[in-house]
C-alpha cells in the first residue's frame, strides 16, 4: 500500500436513509482496533509462560477526530447524540484499506477555542456492537 492523503480517511454518520454523510469539518481522524485477552495460565503451563484463550475476549473499535463545525446542523446533531447517549451507524473509510461500518456511541465531545482562532472540537466514538469490514 502506497502513502495516502490523511484527508481521504473519512468518518461518516448514517443519514437515516441507508446512506452516510461526512462528519462536518474534521481535520484529523484516527481509527484504532483493540482486543482484550483471556488469560488461562495455570500451574501446568509450559515453562510458566502465559497462555491465552484462542478466540475469546472483547474486541472494540475506537474512532477519534478533531476539527471545526461548518454548520449548526452538524454541531446540533452530534451534541444531541452525546447528551442523549444514542447509538448510530457510522462508517469509516480508510483509503486503499477498506471500510469499517457499525454502531458507535459518542464517548467524548470537547470544545476548544483560542483567543485569536476558531472554535474547534474533539470527538471520540466507541463501537457499540458488531463492526463489519469491507476491503477496498
Amino acid at each position: 500500500m502506497s502513502a495516502q492523503k490523511g484527508k481521504d480517511l473519512l468518518i461518516r454518520i448514517g443519514d437515516g436513509a441507508n446512506g452516510f454523510v461526512a462528519v462536518a469539518g474534521l481535520r484529523t481522524r484516527q481509527l484504532a482496533f483493540n482486543a482484550e485477552t483471556v488469560d488461562v495460565t495455570n500451574a501446568d503451563s509450559a515453562g510458566r509462560w502465559r497462555e491465552l484463550l484462542d478466540g475469546a475476549g472483547m474486541r472494540r473499535a475506537s474512532v477519534a477526530g478533531a476539527g471545526v463545525f461548518r454548520d449548526e446542523a452538524s454541531d446540533a446533531r452530534l451534541r444531541q447524540m452525546f447528551f442523549d447517549g444514542t447509538i448510530d451507524r457510522f462508517q469509516i473509510v480508510v483509503p486503499a484499506f477498506g471500510t469499517i461500518e457499525g454502531p458507535f456511541q459518542i464517548t467524548s465531545l470537547e470544545y476548544r477555542g483560542d483567543h485569536a482562532g476558531e472554535v474547534t472540537y474533539d470527538l471520540a466514538l466507541d463501537s457499540a456492537g458488531a463492526v463489519s469490514f469491507t476491503a477496498a
